[in-house]
């Protein structure tokens, strides 16, 4: 495999988690990698290993444009409102065959084809937070311009924190919706869970760990057993005229799909008001 250079823009959570997946892979062996921080202070509490070098902007005005130059992949991890001009500054730096590859949510394809060269290779991402344990799973939507091979670049990159999927770009928005987001979802139903087992009178430390180990316990069934269908894994614990009968009877009157599709739907629109702001 042949080692690559690769320049991180900006040292955020999602920058370091895919950081640290790279250097853990494969991917790694050789790798040259440039990180640039916003302040000195970030660059210094960077992770310290012999293929990274990390520059602040604030010592160096000049050092995206350093990080990028002969750069074979370049990932942009600002937020989506300084991706423009972080585009305009680096653009002129950018080699022709650089694969660049955006983190930031809501920012279409055409509009950062807009402020890059004529027929830049540009994928874009949409990760979520357990990449940062290695369980992430990441959408991604490449341009027209994009080769095959590059692409296959971008897909072992993040295959270094979890799964991928690629997807056209009109089917982005949705996946952000069900993964990228997904994690905060799945957050809230713990809460709720955790909640009304409190309300039963459990303590804080028990009530944790029966929910807790209830959901790892359940997705780890899911996750063993791919063939059977999540229904299929409920009928099975499910007795007639049981008590878990009469509890799934309650969730299914409250019609948590469509409780989900409107979260989604929300969720999509949302996305489609960011793309308008940053385009």
């Amino acid at each position: 495999m042949t080692a690559l250079t690769y320049a991180f823009l900006g040292g955020g959570n999602m920058n370091g988690a895919i950081l640290r997946g790279l250097l853990d892979s494969p991917l790694g062996e050789g790798a040259r990698v440039r990180v640039t921080t916003k302040s000195s202070a970030s660059a210094a509490a960077a992770e310290r290993d012999g293929r990274v070098t990390t520059t602040a902007l604030e010592d160096d005005p000049r050092a995206n444009q350093a990080a990028v130059d002969g750069a074979d992949v370049v990932v942009l991890g600002v937020k989506p409102y300084l991706i423009g001009a972080l585009l305009d500054e680096i653009a002129p730096s950018i080699a022709a065959d650089a694969v660049v590859i955006s983190v930031a949510a809501g920012v279409r394809l055409e509009s950062l084809a807009a402020r890059l060269p004529a027929g830049a290779q540009i994928v874009r991402s949409m990760p979520n937070t357990p990449a940062s344990i290695g369980l992430g799973v990441t959408g991604l939507a490449a341009n027209a311009s994009t080769s095959p091979a590059s692409l296959a670049v971008a897909v072992s990159l993040f295959e270094s924190v979890g799964r991928v999927a690629t997807v056209d770009e009109e089917r982005i928005d949705a996946l952000a919706a069900v993964s990228g987001s997904g994690p905060a979802h799945v957050f809230l139903l713990i809460e709720q869970y955790l909640d009304a087992t409190r309300r039963l009178g459990f303590d804080e430390q028990l009530a944790k760990e029966l929910v807790v180990g209830t959901f790892e316990g359940a997705v780890g069934m899911v996750v063993r057993d791919p063939e059977t269908e999540p229904s299929e894994l409920r009928r099975r614990v499910t007795s007639p005229n049981g008590t878990t009968e009469r509890s799934v009877a309650v969730l299914q009157d409250a019609d948590l799909a469509s409780t989900f599709e409107r979260a989604f739907q929300a969720n999509q629109r949302r996305s489609a008001e960011l793309a308008a702001e940053n385009s």
